[in-house]
């Protein structure tokens, strides 16, 4: 244990577009940034093989190319990027106090303040054909990687509002869409299921789930299973949309920073602000609506800019 604790003025928790474009506007601002990664350096961006809706990419990329590249301007400008978890924390509750931190359950910090981009979790069906898969025809996000499959065939797995929607959005853009349905009924909103029984190329399957996604590299169909007669049937289709939901990944500040009540970090009103001061949250973390890396990356700047103003106002 060292003689003295490392004192940083601006503690980055969590990588990805929020957490690095957050370390880009901090680094710029001397604020001298540090940025642990987390166990999945680059966040959920690193599942997704192609990216052709970020800005600044006219010939596309791949989610780990870019979080390469996002990584390597912001060490450009100084940030610190160290691959490790912060394990333990204790915030406080006055303006102007330190937050300590403890990273691998070993390593202890303190922070003037801190910004939060650990991220959300997309929530998969846990079959390993479809772990397996992921980022060769498997994906968690309609509108990130849909327009690969356009006129194509393709499964959405679900039965709230998130698959009502993917369903329709995909509807658009591929030629057929079967949604499927575990139990007998959709919980998605009145709304929402009129949208999807008006459209002409969804169709759903009740009482149906995944037995097996089939491929070797690429998905070519999913074995499905109804659970109620337990016959079986393959569809062929090329994508596979998950949208049961993701769950943000906030454990870490459960009790300490306010939440919804599905544990995403409420900020306040237009700011990345969370409830206690010097705190900020970005990202997919605080973000339940758009879940795009380029709007992580918008909030992430926020975030930086909020942390600026913050310290400048204690001088």
């Amino acid at each position: 244990m060292p003689d003295t604790i490392e004192r940083i003025k601006c503690l980055i928790i969590g990588s990805g577009p929020a957490g690095y474009t957050a370390a880009i506007y901090a680094a710029r601002a001397d604020l001298h940034p540090v940025m642990y990664t987390g166990m999945q350096p680059g966040g959920q961006l690193t599942t997704t093989t192609e990216v052709d809706n970020f800005p600044g990419y006219p010939d596309g990329t791949d989610g780990n190319a870019m979080m390469v590249d996002l990584q390597n301007q912001a060490e450009r400008f100084g940030t610190q990027v160290r691959f490790g978890m912060v394990t333990a924390i204790e915030l406080s509750k006055d303006l102007g106090g330190i937050h300590k931190v403890t990273v691998d359950d070993k390593t202890e910090l303190e922070a003037d303040t801190i910004i939060i981009s650990t991220g959300a979790s997309a929530k998969y069906l846990g079959i390993e054909s479809e772990q397996r898969l992921i980022g060769g025809g498997v994906s968690a996000c309609a509108t990130c990687d849909g327009f690969f499959y356009k006129g194509q065939d393709v499964v959405v797995v679900g039965a709230g509002d998130t698959a009502a929607e993917e369903a329709t959005y995909l509807s658009n853009i591929c030629k057929k869409v079967t949604l499927l349905v575990r139990k007998d009924y959709m919980r998605a909103s009145k709304a929402m299921q009129k949208r999807v029984d008006k459209t002409e190329n969804i169709t759903v399957m009740y009482h149906t789930e995944i037995d097996e996604v089939l491929g070797e590299s690429v998905v070519e169909g999913v074995r499905v299973i109804n659970n109620q007669t337990k016959e079986t049937e393959v569809i062929d289709v090329t994508g596979v949309f998950i949208a049961i939901g993701h769950t943000p990944n906030t454990n870490l500040f459960n009790g300490i920073l306010d939440m919804d009540d599905i544990g995403y970090l409420i900020t306040e009103g237009k700011t990345t602000k969370t409830n206690l001061p010097g705190v900020f949250a970005c990202g997919d973390v605080q973000d339940k609506e758009y879940r795009q890396a380029v709007t992580a990356a918008g909030t992430g700047c926020m975030a930086a800019l909020d942390s600026e103003r913050y310290l400048g106002a204690l001088l």
